[in-house]
């Protein structure tokens, strides 16, 4: 029964929906799905014909009722009598003081029975659960090591994260980061491995007893239970030409091979607030543009077609983003992929003053900027949707920017993009040394 419930929940169906296809209530399969984390207890495949099955036991049961004995069960339903004798001794309820069959309660005896489970490797090895915390929960540091408090979220509550409201901040490595970095740290230790999976279960599923629920808060997607698999639209603005779409970019931005072609955009908080985001294609380096409120927001009223005192304006985004491209290198600093946001109508501009061409991704096409795209939604973990971002300093952003780049990525070979970018700049200068010899 549990098994088929798990089923129809990987279709992509509620658990109260999945509850009553097998016949029982909508409380009984939420408390299923909830206890579990949301992730199949058992396993999915259809048990070998070793073991009994639950129509076996419900003919066993049916036999029984009418009074028959071991020997014609076993003969009726084509098993060794020693099977049945021992079904009956070791799977029959006892809550009436006296032994009774019943095919539910077997069933569920015989799943309890066959889990046979282990203690969870975070328990025993207390160094590996501490590396674990540390990357998962860790506090934010600054480039110079200086804690990051970040805001102050309120309490977890035991459910989801927080809707529109601050997230605390923390390292929030992912578990694939924190299992495949443990390669990488540990190289001749064995006894250093655990897989993502494992980390899942210890934060997902009630009574594993490694890590603390409330650490769950940590993930990118902030769920308390995972969210089974199968479970806005921009028009073209007039600033877009034909020179600077996207179909006119280099060929080299397009294989990651070449650094120094960027992909950009813009998270918004509340109150016209917004962090530029910048992410460099070939190795995920990422740079946050500060955009402070403008003289006189919130002292004059709003004028229709007036200048933007909200930070992101076209002259305030070219200010801002010409400070920050002009801090790299200029062989760094090839292109930027935007999307069609008024905010960049200035790229000629910033192009001239800062030697960076911009195009623009075609309508409706984030994935056209897809490691922006993926960038944005882990920054909205320090950032969350409906927060007014403008509380945040550059060095606030900075320091978000630093966690950020000195995560592990599974595309880098789990290689932190602060060290791929690194390696980039120490290329650059090593040619540029040779050219000049």
């Amino acid at each position: 029964m549990q098994r088929q419930f798990w089923r129809l929940i990987a279709t992509g169906i509620t658990s109260a929906e999945a509850a009553v296809r097998v016949g029982v209530s909508v409380p009984v399969g939420s408390r299923w799905f909830r206890h579990a984390g949301g992730m199949p207890p058992i396993c999915l495949a259809e048990p070998t014909g070793r073991y009994l099955s639950f129509e076996e036991r419900e003919e066993i049961a049916i036999l029984r009722a009418r009074g028959q004995g071991v020997r014609q069960i076993a003969h009726a339903i084509g098993r060794d009598p020693g099977t049945i004798s021992r079904e009956l001794r070791r799977n029959a309820a006892t809550r009436g003081g006296k032994l009774e069959y019943r095919a539910g309660v077997a069933q569920w005896k015989a799943q309890q029975a066959a889990k046979r489970p282990k203690t969870a490797k975070l328990v025993k090895n207390e160094r590996l659960r501490q590396y674990v915390q540390e990357r998962l929960a860790g506090s934010v540091r600054g480039p110079d090591g200086t804690p990051v408090e970040g805001p102050r979220p309120p309490a977890w509550k035991g459910l989801n994260k927080p809707h529109r409201q601050d997230r605390p901040w923390s390292t929030a490595w992912s578990p694939e980061q924190i299992s495949q970095r443990l390669k990488v740290d540990f190289p001749d230790d064995e006894s250093m491995r655990i897989s993502h999976e494992a980390i899942y279960q210890s934060l997902f599923i009630q009574g594993r007893g490694a890590l603390q629920r409330e650490l769950v808060a940590c993930l990118r997607t902030g769920r308390a239970l995972r969210r089974p698999r199968a479970r806005t639209r921009n028009k073209a603005q007039g600033h877009v030409t034909a020179d600077v779409v996207l179909s006119e970019r280099p060929a080299e931005a397009d294989d990651r091979a070449v650094p120094g072609h960027w992909e950009g955009d813009l998270i918004i908080g509340t109150g016209r607030s917004a962090i530029g985001t910048l992410v460099e294609r070939s190795s995920r380096s990422a740079l946050l543009v500060y955009l402070p409120r403008l003289e006189g927001w919130g002292e004059k009223p709003h004028v229709k077609n007036g200048p933007a005192l909200g930070g992101y304006g076209a002259e305030a985004m070219n200010a801002a983003l010409t400070r920050s491209m002009t801090t790299l290198p200029e062989q760094l600093r090839k292109t930027i992929t935007w999307d069609r946001g008024k905010e960049l109508s200035g790229h000629a501009t910033f192009a001239l003053s800062t030697g960076t061409k911009v195009f623009f991704a075609d309508p409706h096409s984030p994935w056209q900027r897809p490691t922006n795209e993926n960038t944005n939604g882990l920054l909205r973990q320090y950032f969350p949707k409906g927060t007014d971002l403008s509380r945040w300093s550059a060095e606030d952003l900075e320091a978000v920017a630093y966690a950020l780049n000195n995560r592990p990525r599974k595309v880098l070979g789990w290689k932190t993009p602060a060290e791929v970018f690194e390696e980039q700049l120490r290329s650059l200068q090593q040619h540029g040394v040779a050219s000049t010899g």
